[in-house]
């Protein structure tokens, strides 16, 4: 497993954050390095994929800059995947491990014919399709967007086409990561995952209480984003 990359996305000064991904991670033999995330409130001006005014009307409601930050992380996070040419786990900075990783680990290791992408990591319960069951833990397809980004595991051709899908930033990290219609990626997952956020506070404390677009501001979004599949040629939520 000496080939696998970890790599732990971390703000500069999170020194807390830090010391507890170091006692989790020394938990295992693993070879890991923390790579500085993008403070999004430090930004002077929107990423260049971001376009601001498409998104309000195609979402809803415009991205936070913490949340613009956590996507570029992670944009920089798979360019690394691809410069080494090496299977990835990508981690946010404050997780538990849970007894079963290394072997989770080391199982997706030994059966890459499995996988392209996998889930470590979930906030919400959601149905699953089983795929293979390994005693302690299974290999799962997850029937729903069980939401959240801060374990998960890819190859090199996956990040990819998660890097040239995400020319355009216009929905938050983990949503994008599990917009199947988009990318044509599907993020397999372990029930039970072997990383786990219980109690864990996130460090985006800029984004607001999101209530479900309703009534004409709902209406509105649908009628853009059928003109959108209709006319774009690359469009962001097709169907």
């Amino acid at each position: 497993m000496s080939d696998i990359q970890i790599l732990v996305i971390s703000l500069a000064g999170s020194d807390e954050r830090k010391k507890k991904v170091q006692s989790e991670l020394d938990k295992t033999k693993f070879t890991w390095r923390f790579l500085e995330a993008v403070r999004g409130s430090s930004l002077e001006k929107p990423p260049v994929e971001y376009k601001a005014d498409k998104v309000r009307g195609l979402l809803g409601f415009e991205l936070t800059p913490n949340e613009l930050g956590c996507f570029l992380s992670h944009k920089n996070a798979w360019q690394a995947c691809v410069d080494k040419d090496a299977i990835t786990i990508i981690f946010e900075d404050d997780f538990y491990l849970q007894p079963h990783f290394v072997n989770v680990v080391q199982f997706l290791s030994n059966n890459l014919e499995l996988w392209n992408a996998i889930r470590l990591q979930g906030l919400s319960s959601v149905s699953q399709e089983l795929i293979k069951d390994v005693g302690e833990f299974s290999l799962v397809r997850n029937l729903g967007d069980a939401v959240g980004a801060t374990a998960y595991m890819i190859k090199p051709h996956v990040a990819k086409i998660l890097i040239a899908a995400s020319r355009d930033i216009y929905e938050p990290l983990d949503h994008f990561l599990e917009h199947h219609q988009k990318h044509q990626l599907t993020f397999l997952a372990i029930n039970p995952y072997p990383v786990d956020i219980t109690g864990v506070e996130t460090t985006i404390t800029d984004r607001p209480g999101r209530q479900p677009i309703k009534g004409l501001a709902k209406i509105s979004r649908s009628i853009l984003r059928a003109l959108d599949r209709w006319f774009s040629k690359n469009p962001w939520f097709p169907k």
